[in-house]
């Protein structure tokens, strides 16, 4: 990469100063940005031409990245500038001219007690060998909690952690842990060639950026039951999805080979999603569930119907339902009773849960300080609070 647009640095600045976390660039319309969620336009900023857009992508690329933008007609990568931050970029053509989408990563990886992140977060991190996923929609901060997550064993852990990353979002130095992060086209040509050759490097706790096909899967799930600590992200609403998605890759005459390898490496799945929290930034929530007997008895059986039932009778395993996070977000003001509806398959749920979580929370103030816990109120405010994908 050469030294990036001027005029590029300056959007950049701005994104980053206003606490947006992603920049969007396209012909015909000024530099936009996202911020809490809502595409906001920078005032007095005229539109782009393709001219413009065609500089400030190019000053990012090298000769490999420019031939494979030419030749694909989208790529994926990451950079950072000095002074501003990292970003997470996607160049791609539309209507014949490039347009570029921008994530903003911050420099520093947040705890997941910052983020809000449930305690059960914490036990998973504990497991010695298996597969967590983190789900949830794009933009839904999954990138930012799987940081989180290694980071905190880099500190405590003598642990070999590999990643496996399109591209290289948070950069992690060594702690405690040995870290070394490998990134698609630059380091290893595919996740698939990351995955197998990852056992022939020792690693004790493996990051793969997102499970995205038969084979990524397939090698994740090997990993996981040969004594490795896999996490992995799926785009997917909740838990069921994330391992309906999983089974139905493969062919209908191996699914039943594929539940019973995935009951067998499973160890739990986050859902998540960010919400516009009362006074401005976002908040998570989270849905959480932990691979107990009667849970991987459904998922070998292939009932994931019935999972959302036993995730909402599990609480003494550290499990929730997204609705009962978000009553309790309710119930703290951290978001409005609508935001709770309009976020859920169940709004009538919320508002039954209601109840509870107040009970929960007036409990909770009367005991001592240092035992409210994480579970869950932690807030993303923008760039500056780590919004990532």
């Amino acid at each position: 990469m050469s030294e990036p647009d001027p005029m590029l640095m300056s959007l950049l600045h701005a994104t980053v100063n206003s606490g947006a976390s992603d920049l969007h660039l396209t012909v015909d319309r000024p530099a936009t940005v996202r911020r809490d969620g809502v595409l906001v336009g920078f005032e007095n900023v005229p539109v782009l031409t393709a001219q413009e857009i065609d500089r400030m992508i190019f000053s990012l690329l090298d000769d490999r990245q420019k031939a494979e933008l030419e030749k694909e007609k989208q790529i994926d990568f990451s950079f950072g500038v000095p002074g501003i931050g990292r970003f997470r970029a996607n160049a791609f053509s539309q209507r014949a001219t490039y347009a570029i989408a921008l994530r903003v990563v911050p420099l520093r990886v947040r705890s997941l007690e910052e983020l809000g992140a449930p305690a059960a977060c914490l036990a998973l991190l504990n497991k010695p060998y298996g597969i967590v996923l983190v789900v949830g929609p794009t933009g839904s901060g999954k990138s930012t909690t799987l940081a989180a997550m290694v980071d905190r064993i880099n500190e405590t852990k003598p642990l070999h952690i590999l990643t496996i990353e399109d591209p290289v979002e948070y950069l992690h130095h060594h702690k405690m842990a040995m870290v070394n992060q490998r990134e698609v086209g630059t380091d290893v040509a595919t996740f698939g060639a990351g995955l197998k050759s990852a056992l022939r490097e020792d690693p004790d706790v493996i990051l793969l950026g997102e499970m995205r096909d038969l084979e990524s899967m397939e090698i994740s799930l090997s990993l996981a039951e040969t004594g490795h600590l896999v996490f992995a992200t799926l785009h997917t609403n909740d838990a069921a999805q994330a391992l309906d998605r999983i089974i139905d890759v493969f062919p209908a005459e191996r699914r039943d080979q594929i539940q019973i390898m995935l009951a067998g490496a499973l160890m739990g799945v986050i859902s998540q999603r960010l919400l516009p929290a009362i006074g401005g930034g976002r908040v998570a929530g989270y849905e959480i569930m932990i691979a107990n007997e009667a849970i991987r008895n459904l998922v070998r059986e292939g009932k994931s119907r019935q999972l959302r039932n036993m995730i909402a009778t599990g609480a003494a395993d550290g499990m929730q339902t997204i609705e009962m996070d978000l009553a309790r977000l309710v119930a703290a003001g951290l978001i409005s009773i609508e935001t709770a509806t309009e976020s859920s398959q169940y709004p009538k749920e919320v508002q039954a849960q209601l109840a509870t979580a107040r009970a929960q929370l007036q409990a909770q103030a009367t005991m001592a300080t240092g035992q409210a816990g994480s579970s869950g109120s932690g807030t993303y405010h923008g760039a500056q609070q780590g919004v990532t994908a």
